[in-house]
């Protein structure tokens, strides 16, 4: 059964009211800040252990009978949430905002079910989704769904599920997801036509003409403390203000699994973009239900051996020491024919959180982690929250490509 013992939780704060929808229209891109809070009771070696568990469930979803599972960052450290309003007079729900998943749901909090309104449909769909060890199962409808203060992004008629029976979520405060990965993981998720799609939120925004595109914008700054408001989601486009230089578009990658999500293709080198090579050019995803930096075991094993990192049994993390920590050099990404370079810094667990996840307040942790399989395997690496808190980050369903920018961010010094 899927847990939540221990999570990173980027909350959305808004306010989700009903409003007209004729007096709705959007040329620009809508952006939504991000807030962040910190709730890591189950130490670091949760965050690993809970990383590890959705690796293996996104690469174990290409093989099923239909299309990539989705998966839940309920299974995951690292979350964020956002307040949706469903319905006219619009109730508001916490659900957490997804892109390894694409069916937006309500109604795993037994106290806050699905609520028809004067602007629900029902349909004759029923959906069922199960994530490895969690699940759900419920009706679909057609709704009005709000997402931003005074309901900057409102789309009507989009298809929500309403959870008849749920597991997953037990002892949280989340009420659902809200998937906004590609519309294909919603393949197979409805019980009598496999084979058909729901639009997402994405899809209906674009649709509706709230947004020009279906692209959503993501950016995150790094943090010290256990709350703050460090990011945005933009949808329909990005926001230059938030990086630096220009966008390297590159094309979501062919191979499979990561091409069922947000995957690319990069290699990863060791000291200098032309030093020690730990990665070659392989393919694997960009996600932000994952927290740490994973890496093809292989690799892991190479990283560790170049930094001279240890295990560490109270975190789960690799660990070094000072003098180490004085000779730990920057990881080099590939991406596009493009660099970026991932500093030590970036490679360090916020110091001032050690002592919440269990560690030593004086010493000194890295973000990087074994995605559990060696490379070769179509899902070689998954850059998480800890790399995408230095750059800045785009999802383009109408092309099928993914952004990347460097931001102020990417050479800052926090850890």
């Amino acid at each position: 059964m899927l847990r939540l013992y221990t999570f990173l939780l980027l909350t959305l704060t808004l306010t989700a009211t009903a409003y007209p929808l004729a007096s709705i229209s959007h040329i620009n891109p809508i952006t939504i800040p991000l807030a962040r809070y910190l709730n890591l009771t189950g130490g670091a070696a949760k965050i690993l252990e809970n990383d590890r568990a959705r690796a293996n469930a996104l690469k174990l979803g290409s093989f099923a009978k239909d299309p990539a599972a989705p998966v839940p960052v309920a299974n995951a450290a690292t979350s964020y949430t956002v307040q949706v309003g469903v319905g006219s007079p619009a109730q508001t729900y916490n659900l957490l905002v997804d892109t390894g998943s694409s069916n937006t749901w309500v109604g795993a909090n037994k106290t806050k079910p699905y609520r028809p309104s004067k602007s629900s449909s029902r349909t004759p769909d029923e959906v069922a989704v199960k994530y490895g060890s969690g699940s759900f199962s419920g009706e679909l409808w057609n709704d009005t769904v709000i997402i931003g203060s005074n309901g900057a992004l409102t789309i009507s008629k989009q298809g929500v599920a309403a959870a008849i029976m749920s597991t997953g979520f037990e002892g949280s405060n989340i009420d659902g997801i809200l998937g906004i990965g590609p519309t294909d993981l919603t393949l197979g998720t409805i019980k009598d036509d496999p084979k058909k799609t729901i639009p997402t939120v994405t899809d209906t925004a674009q649709t509706d003409g709230v947004i020009s595109s279906r692209e959503v914008g993501v950016f995150f700054a790094p943090t010290t403390s256990s709350d703050s408001n460090n990011g945005e989601l933009t949808f329909g486009g990005v926001n230059p203000s938030k990086f630096t230089g220009s966008l390297n578009y590159v094309d979501i990658t062919s191979t499979s699994p990561a091409s069922n999500y947000v995957g690319i293709d990069q290699s990863i080198t060791y000291g200098s973009p032309s030093g020690t090579q730990i990665l070659g050019t392989t393919s694997g995803i960009v996600d932000t239900g994952t927290t740490l930096l994973l890496i093809a075991t292989d690799a892991f094993s190479q990283y560790k051996t170049l930094t001279n990192a240890v295990a560490d049994k109270a975190t789960g993390l690799l660990k070094i020491a000072p003098a180490q920590y004085d000779n730990l050099q920057s990881l080099f990404f590939t991406i596009g024919g493009e660099t970026y370079e991932f500093t030590k810094d970036a490679q360090t667990w916020p110091r001032s959180l050690n002592e919440q996840v269990g560690g030593d307040a004086n010493s000194i942790y890295l973000i990087v982690g074994d995605v559990g399989s060696k490379s070769g395997q179509g899902l070689d690496f998954i850059n998480g929250m800890s790399f995408l808190e230095r750059f800045y980050t785009v999802y383009d369903s109408d092309n099928s490509r993914f952004g990347i920018a460097k931001t102020a961010q990417t050479l800052a010094i926090c850890n």
